[in-house]
């Protein structure tokens, strides 16, 4: 028996993470998990499945939790993430949004966990401490987004000195049929309506800007050790390949399936092997796949992340950090859609870049951009 714990079980990813695990429950245990501030989706959770720790954002919702739980220990704040991160579990799920995730995922791994990895977060701001950690403890990360866990399953069993360069598709996003000059008006309601995906309102605006697929470019140049200009992305409509491989001979692997998150999860828990699933992909209703060159000035924060990963140093942690605040920010109803670009772009022109900096600078600046800094 696999056990499993979760950071973010309420959110988009962790919420069909308990569904893979009630689904395979002769393969694998809810160990624990980590809530924020739901608790009403956590009622809901804990009538089909008991771990034995929840950690919870507010030290009030753990004494109440307490008293109606008695048999499950309750934690609270950063270091119930860490107590989360730190448990008897074998692999950590980190399906929390935002740099929040970093220190507890750093924990998993000096524990020896394997991490299942759906916080791009992570990997964008810390991604070479990360996996000089991984290598140090002989720790697997798997990935969970849709794209990575493609390019993934396509480079099981080739040689990596085979390999030419890695093409992430997009969907486009909620706005990919606008033009720059249609964007102006757009609102929050129209942002939020995705196309292809269900997911969390922070990853669908970025899938709307662009930034999301900015995100991932960086995240496979850690996760796969490839310099960035072998990463390339297309705008793929239908998702329906999730990534692909192209190889030296040209040949090319791609990942095909439903826009259906429930798979790259299971497939991080059950790796190496594959366990069998429902929603099969239809051939007879698929009548066609449509790919597209990406447009740099019309998806100007994609073009931002290249910068920022050629840059490097603290540059990828002051991008994602400003695109944390920018978003916020519009979904608060504070800033146009436009304003996201134009606030991440101002303070990456005004950061002065730290090379080769540590786990602590890194966390300092990420709070520093997050902010007001007025």
């Amino acid at each position: 028996m696999k056990k499993i714990s979760i950071l973010g079980a309420t959110g988009s990813i962790g919420t069909q993470a308990i569904e893979v695990l009630k689904n395979n429950r002769d393969r694998f245990e809810l160990e624990s998990m980590s809530i924020g501030r739901n608790t009403t989706r956590l009622h809901e959770i804990l009538a089909s499945v008991t771990p034995k720790m929840v950690s919870v954002m507010d030290d009030g919702d753990r004494k109440s939790l307490e008293a109606r739980y008695p048999t499950i220990t309750f934690v609270s704040g950063e270091d119930g993430l860490q107590a989360v991160a730190a448990d008897d579990s074998d692999m950590l799920l980190t399906a929390v949004m935002g740099s929040i995730g970093l220190p507890p995922t750093l924990t998993a791994i000096e524990n020896g966990k394997d991490i299942a990895l759906a916080n791009k977060e992570t990997l964008v701001a810390a991604g070479e401490i990360v996996m000089d950690k991984a290598r140090e403890h002989d720790v697997q990360i798997i990935p969970v987004d849709s794209e990575h866990s493609a390019i993934f399953q396509c480079m099981r069993g080739e040689s990596p000195s085979e390999i030419k360069r890695l093409i992430i598709t997009a969907s486009g996003g909620s706005f990919r049929d606008l033009s720059r000059d249609e964007l102006h008006d757009v609102t929050l309601a129209d942002a939020l309506n995705h196309p292809n995906w269900a997911m969390g309102r922070k990853i669908t605006i970025d899938s709307a800007t662009m930034m999301n697929k900015g995100l991932e470019v960086i995240e496979a140049k850690w996760l796969f050790d490839l310099e960035v200009d072998r990463i390339s992305t297309l705008l793929h409509r239908e998702s329906t390949i999730h990534s692909m491989v192209e190889f030296v001979d040209n040949s090319i692997i791609a990942q095909l399936g439903n826009s259906d998150m429930k798979g790259p999860i299971q497939f991080a828990f059950s790796h190496p092997e594959r366990l069998a699933m429902d929603n099969p992909l239809d051939f007879d209703t698929l009548t066609q796949l449509n790919f597209k060159p990406m447009d740099f000035e019309r998806f100007r924060m994609l073009k931002l992340a290249y910068e920022a990963v050629e840059i490097g140093g603290t540059m990828p942690a002051v991008m994602n950090a400003s695109n944390e605040y920018a978003v916020d920010r519009f979904l608060k109803g504070e800033i146009s859609f436009l304003d996201i670009e134009k606030i991440v772009e101002l303070r990456m022109n005004g950061h002065e870049v730290i090379d080769e900096p540590d786990l602590e600078t890194i966390l300092y600046y990420d709070e520093i951009f997050k902010s007001d800094m007025r």
